[in-house]
């Protein structure tokens, strides 16, 4: 299955985005180092009932960047391109991943959605896996997503008959990978030097490893348990008409409207609820979208004890 379209399949009428919503990520970036500042200062003033909060507020904002980081992938964070390889690369250092290699394993999540060659989705969409290492995966990539994460895209590159073979790639990929080492070991040892474990542990290891989890959820929610043939059908989408709904998807990039992503993937973040009339259902396989992530999270959770996703698995058992 192919779902993905370009921007030139868009209808010329297409509605122009409030600038305010096209610079949704400047304002998260912006917010987020307003939010590490004041963490700082409550960390150093002693204020625990301050810091608490703003560590949770600080999880969230990182869960935006991480979305940044997926924007970078489709080269649409920033119009000028080497800017937005820039990010890309200092987004993915920070989170433990090499740019070139979730931007070309990405590509087979959107090139082969939910069938055995999206590596994005694996184990969940090998129909041949056991039941209880499909568990296993999900519960590690839901409690220990930071690091879980990583390890499904270097296994799709170091795997034997990876996707990844161009060698010019490959050893671009691993000069990152370098690159990643170098940066993390000399960060470390500036923290250990100046003894500022505290803080390190409270800004940045706490809300990323918060921030992970809440990655991997939002795509469980996103896909697992989706076992349709269609974008909508193996997709769930949230389209919330509440104040504090368009307030979450704000700060998201609208990664909420995942389906009209999954139909445009050329498409800027901004312009993606514009076209939420394309997640109604045209068969009856198709779901609406979920008018919030609760009401799609109660979806997702009648189909953790056999997490998979796919219309391959229609062959196995029928869908939940």
């Amino acid at each position: 299955m192919n779902p993905t379209l370009e921007t030139e399949d868009l209808s010329e009428e297409t509605l122009q985005p409030h600038w305010v919503s096209r610079a949704a990520f400047p304002v998260v970036v912006l917010v987020f180092f307003a939010n590490q500042a004041l963490l700082a200062l409550s960390l150093y003033r002693r204020w625990y009932w301050m810091a608490v909060p703003l560590l949770l507020s600080a999880s969230h904002l990182m869960h935006g960047l991480l979305i940044g980081f997926h924007e970078a992938s489709h080269g649409l964070l920033r119009k000028n391109r080497r800017l937005n390889e820039i990010d890309g690369l200092l987004l993915g250092v920070l989170s433990f991943m090499s740019f070139s290699l979730y931007r070309a394993a990405h590509q087979s999540h959107h090139a082969h959605l939910a069938t055995e060659r999206d590596e994005e989705l694996w184990p969940f969409v090998v129909t041949g896996m056991p039941c209880w290492r499909r568990i296993l995966a999900a519960f590690l990539e839901l409690n220990v997503g930071i690091f879980f994460t990583p390890f499904l895209f270097f296994r799709a590159f170091l795997r034997k008959g990876s996707p990844i073979r161009n060698e010019k790639l490959r050893r671009r990929i691993w000069a990152e990978i370098a690159l990643m080492v170098l940066v993390w070991v000399s960060l470390l040892g500036a923290v250990a030097w100046l003894d500022v474990w505290k803080y390190f542990l409270w800004i940045y290891l706490a809300p990323a490893y918060l921030a992970g989890n809440l990655q991997s959820w939002r795509k469980y929610i996103e896909h697992v348990g989706m076992t349709g043939s269609t974008v909508n059908s193996s997709t769930r989408s949230i389209v919330s008409e509440g104040l504090f709904g368009r307030f979450v998807s704000f700060t998201l990039l609208h990664e909420p409207y995942h389906g009209v992503h999954h139909r445009y993937s050329g498409l800027p973040h901004a312009e993606l609820p514009a076209h939420a009339s394309e997640l109604e259902p045209r068969i009856p396989e198709e779901n609406p979208p979920f008018p919030s992530y609760s009401h799609a999270l109660v979806h997702l959770v009648r189909n953790l004890p056999d997490p998979r996703v796919g219309a391959q698995w229609r062959t196995i058992c029928q869908p939940q």
